[in-house]
């Protein structure tokens, strides 16, 4: 749904992104003490059914495959 633009539920063409951070709808993965030590977590979402998929930016991948593998 992110690179196609196109929903797989549905076929809906109608998609938002929601992109994680400080505001309200934030959606963030929590990686330290502090509020800017969180990874965001983007949203898509197709307006036409409601459908929904959950990003996370590439440059994360390896901060989070740090911290929450298990040693």
């Amino acid at each position: 749904m992110k690179k196609t633009r196109t929903c797989p539920k549905c076929n809906g063409t109608d998609i938002v992104c929601v992109e994680g951070g400080f505001e309200r709808h934030d959606n963030r993965i929590p990686m330290g003490l502090t509020m800017f030590s969180a990874i965001p977590v983007h949203r898509y979402v197709c307006c036409n059914c409601g459908y929904s998929e959950e990003w996370i930016d590439r440059e994360d991948l390896p901060k989070l495959k740090e911290r929450f593998t298990e040693k």
